[in-house]
């Protein structure tokens, strides 16, 4: 089965990035560009993993994260946070649900490290 990825991140280049490492390993990737898309998309279908950006337009990545696990019908969705913003907020969003803490810029190599953390070892 392959991990239905959702890329939540207003930076096109940085999407464009992480999707290319992430199809080239086999995973399904949609991409939402702020938080209100991102919604639109988990209602469609409650993805394997999500990558948030915490700074977004629309509904932040904060209150996206505390709607995503505050719902039984949602919460089984990963979410790895995806920052620039260093460790500032990790134990907050770590408090609030997040799976993983990850900071930009990254290498191809930490950002699938960090997949395999959270989904484990044989999720592609």
């Amino acid at each position: 089965m392959t991990a239905d990825v959702l890329i939540v991140e207003d930076h096109a280049s940085m999407r464009e990035a992480m999707r290319a490492v992430l199809e080239q390993e086999g995973f399904e990737i949609r991409e939402a560009a702020d938080g209100d898309a991102a919604k639109s998309r988990i209602e469609d279908r409650t993805p394997d993993l999500i990558f948030l950006d915490l700074n977004i337009p629309g509904t932040s990545g904060e209150d996206l994260l505390q709607w995503v696990k505050q719902d039984p019908g949602r919460s089984t969705a990963r979410v790895i946070i995806v920052t620039a913003t260093g460790d500032e907020g990790k134990e907050q969003v770590i408090e609030l649900g997040a799976d993983a803490y990850f900071t930009k810029p990254f290498s191809p190599l930490a950002l699938l490290r960090t997949v395999e953390e959270v989904l484990g070892p044989s999720a592609k």
